[in-house]
């Protein structure tokens, strides 16, 4: 008997394709021919996933791959890895596609989510004035140049959001010994991308994936400050929700909204 393949194992095959056999010319010899997919029973299915995924552009230019090779088209639910997360465990997505690793192996413990896949990996980097004028590009760590941050009283932009660029700062400032207060450090509860335009409008630093801050670098006037450091390495996996605890979600293309 062949096992099920989940809607989410698909998205991890698609996605791992484009992600490391992108650029590769096709033989002339052996010209791509273009069949159409079979039209899937339940063709639409709900994913959750970060800000930062969504701001980078990546789903815009793979998704629509997606729906032509395989008949399903993909909602897009872009918030934080937490809120990501709390979607799925209510079943009000069929997928999570999220980036924060202690968070995501919980949910699958408490039977939440199945089949996690790792897919990709990011980066993330601090950001800020050209002018560095907490000096942070001479830190020898992350912890170090938020330290520095500090120290200065520099404008520091955390995205407040329980997402998993929040989750990671909060583990740098941690990791400085610092409990970031004051005028200085600003919550702002929203997404990567308008966390960039924010700190780019003050003229402050902030935690930012390396993907959205290359989708926005032309238009803002922030550097690379700090990166590199083994800890910044930002890995993302994606995970089916558990169709025995929300038997309605779209696990393998024929369930569908009661």
């Amino acid at each position: 008997m062949k096992k099920a393949i989940t809607l989410a194992v698909v998205l991890f095959a698609v996605f791992s394709m484009s992600l490391f056999a992108g650029g590769a010319a096709e033989s002339p010899q052996s010209p791509k021919v273009e069949e159409q997919a079979p039209a899937p029973e339940n063709p639409r299915v709900k994913l959750a996933t970060t800000t930062s995924t969504d701001n980078s552009g990546l789903l815009g230019f793979l998704l629509p791959e997606f729906t032509k090779d395989t008949g399903y088209t993909v909602d897009v639910i872009a918030v934080g890895t937490g809120a990501a997360l709390g979607l799925g465990e209510k079943g009000d997505v069929d997928v999570v596609f999220v980036h924060a690793r202690a968070q995501e192996d919980k949910f699958v413990d408490a039977g939440y989510g199945v089949n996690r896949k790792d897919v990709m990996y990011n980066d993330f980097v601090v950001l800020g004035p050209e002018d560095d004028p907490a000096g942070i590009g001479e830190a020898g760590t992350a912890a170090e140049a938020l330290k520095l941050i500090a120290e200065a009283g520099a404008d520091f932009v955390s995205r407040g959001d329980n997402s998993g660029t929040h989750f990671k700062e909060l583990s740098l400032w941690e990791g400085a010994g610092i409990t970031p207060e004051g005028s200085w450090y600003k919550e702002a509860g929203q997404g990567m991308g308008a966390v960039i335009t924010m700190t780019n409008d003050l003229q402050g630093y902030t935690l930012a994936d390396r993907g959205t801050f290359i989708a926005m670098k032309d238009s803002i006037d922030l550097v690379v400050c700090f990166d590199g450091e083994a800890s910044l390495f930002n890995p993302y996996g994606i995970i089916a929700v558990n169709p025995e605890l929300h038997p309605h979600v779209n696990f393998d293309g024929r369930h569908g909204p009661d």
